[in-house]
């Protein structure tokens, strides 16, 4: 299964996605994914520019060698740019080594350790009674897991609150927006969220919250104390975890379960995190982290101490990313989560797919291979924009975490 040609397509079907497409002697095509949200042209470059020769007369059956020639050949290891770009490579390779086999790609992961995958929805609002009627809707909709972000009185913009159900598209300008944050306000808020949800919801659904890197590990703890008696089912990244030993701190002070990782690119990223067990999700996707050759390591060194996966899913992920994760959820034994945000009907269109939902769960179907293909005559149709992510500043000027 010689690789005979690859090309990068760029589109904009409502939000921006990379995509990398391998084609083989055999006649067989393998897409991964590319796309790193606001630096998509830099993954686009550094495909076209330094791997896709190097490709080119390769068998697409090598998957694990090809993967140590793109990550120890390049010599400049690591960061998002490069490892996304071999996570594209990697996902295209086991997208054909599974249509080789004529199997969905689970089967050659190990098969399926469940019946389906079980997918967190966002339920967000400008006030806490909104967001926990857009928790409601999630819930009569079959989800078992629902995250709750509202709007912070006194704060005219909060991240993760957006105007329609089920989408949230944060990169939205074409310069960074700049909005203003205090950790003050938002830590008086977030408690009586939880409260109202319990009050509607009930105990039989997980909740769960992303404080996005913006805490201080102290102030982190304090809020997973104050949210004890709600049983989150997690709190997610509670503070820039650069300083994996940060985390110590606010497992001293809570026993909210704790997430984080959908920004790192590697296992070393985590390494302290999970050996010294100061937390309890690991969140890297199969894009950011060098793709599900790499990720099968992280799960499998998260497994020895009782690390269970919560994969990344945000929009700014394709559908190519999405049935990727879901064949890796299927089949790893200490998967715990994935978040599931529904991408619009038109980049669906230009991204069909296999994978369905169905009772809070998805499956990424029985189709050879990953189960999605990009429909390039109409990816054609989108050309890409430019967006940037927004910045954050405190309300002093100063510049703070997004």
């Amino acid at each position: 299964m010689t690789i005979t040609g690859a090309r990068v397509i760029t589109t904009c079907p409502g939000r921006n996605f990379v995509t990398l497409k391998l084609e083989t002697k055999g006649g067989l095509t393998g897409v991964g994914d590319a796309t790193l949200n606001g630096r998509e042209l830099s993954v686009a470059s550094y495909l076209a520019d330094h791997i896709i020769p190097c490709l080119i007369g390769r068998d697409a059956h090598r998957i694990e060698d090809i993967w140590q020639y793109l990550y120890k050949g390049a010599y400049w290891r690591r960061g998002p740019v490069t490892m996304t770009a071999i996570a594209a490579v990697d996902m295209a390779l086991w997208d054909l080594k599974a249509k080789a086999a004529g199997l969905p790609l689970y089967q050659l992961l190990g098969g399926a350790c469940r019946e389906g995958v079980m997918v967190y929805g966002h339920a967000n609002g400008e006030t806490v009674e909104e967001t926990v009627a857009e928790a409601k809707r999630y819930l009569d909709e079959g989800y078992k897991a629902i995250r709750l972000q509202s709007g912070v009185p006194g704060l005219k913009s909060t991240y993760g609150v957006s105007k329609t159900f089920g989408f949230y598209e944060p990169a939205d300008a074409d310069l960074p927006t700049e909005n203003l944050w205090s950790s003050e306000k938002y830590l008086r808020s977030v408690p009586a969220l939880f409260e109202a949800a319990r009050e509607t919801l009930g105990w039989d659904v997980h909740l769960l919250h992303d404080i996005h890197h913006r805490l201080a590990p102290i102030e982190a703890g304090r809020l997973g104390k104050d949210l004890e008696p709600y049983r989150p089912f997690w709190l997610e990244d509670a503070t820039p975890a650069e300083n994996q030993a940060a985390f110590r701190l606010i497992r001293q002070h809570t026993t909210s379960p704790l997430a984080v990782g959908e920004i790192f690119n590697s296992i070393w990223d985590c390494k302290q995190l999970i050996e010294e067990q100061l937390i309890d999700y690991i969140r890297a996707t199969v894009l950011h982290a060098g793709g599900i050759t790499h990720l099968r390591k992280i799960a499998a060194f998260a497994d020895l101490y009782g690390v269970r996966t919560g994969c990344h899913g945000a929009t700014d992920l394709s559908p190519i990313t999405m049935a990727a994760a879901l064949h890796f959820d299927l089949s790893v034994p200490n998967f715990g989560v994935q978040e599931y945000m529904r991408h619009t009907a038109e980049t669906d269109a230009v991204f069909p797919h296999a994978y369905s939902f169905a009772n809070g769960m998805l499956h990424p179907g029985e189709a050879p291979g990953l189960g999605v293909d990009i429909d390039e005559g109409l990816a054609a149709q989108y050309p890409y924009q430019r967006a940037y992510l927004p910045v954050n500043r405190l309300e002093d000027g100063s510049m703070h975490s997004w």
